[in-house]
């Protein structure tokens, strides 16, 4: 059974950094493209930023530029490092995973808050 496990939330001040990982478990991690995602209170989910199993990245437009994703496959983690936290950048982050573009798995999110 595939889970996805977050880690590294917290919270930070404005123009801080954290780093979040997450680790698949119960398959072959190269065999996936992951991402992050997003949700703010009261708003919809949001890309963040992507990971092929080719490790070709994508960004989001808010984020490109401060958020750096990355993948270890020895280690089945992905990582997001982000740095110039933004107060805006608060959200709940969750790691998804897709196998083959045909099956799709979420972890539960790490909740990351910025403010001073």
């Amino acid at each position: 059974q595939v889970q996805l496990v977050e880690s590294g939330g917290g919270l930070v001040e404005p123009g801080g950094s954290l780093r979040l990982s997450c680790e698949l478990t119960g398959h072959i991690v190269t065999l996936y493209d992951m991402a992050w995602y997003r949700q703010a209170p009261g708003k919809e989910r949001e890309l963040v930023a992507s990971i092929t199993d080719e490790s070709e990245t994508n960004y989001s437009e808010a984020v490109k530029g401060r958020f750096t994703i990355s993948r270890d496959n020895a280690k089945s983690t992905m990582y997001l490092r982000m740095d110039s936290l933004k107060p805006e950048d608060t959200a709940v982050y969750i790691c998804n995973a897709v196998w083959r573009g045909l099956v799709t798995y979420w972890g539960q999110g790490t909740q990351v808050t910025v403010s001073s």
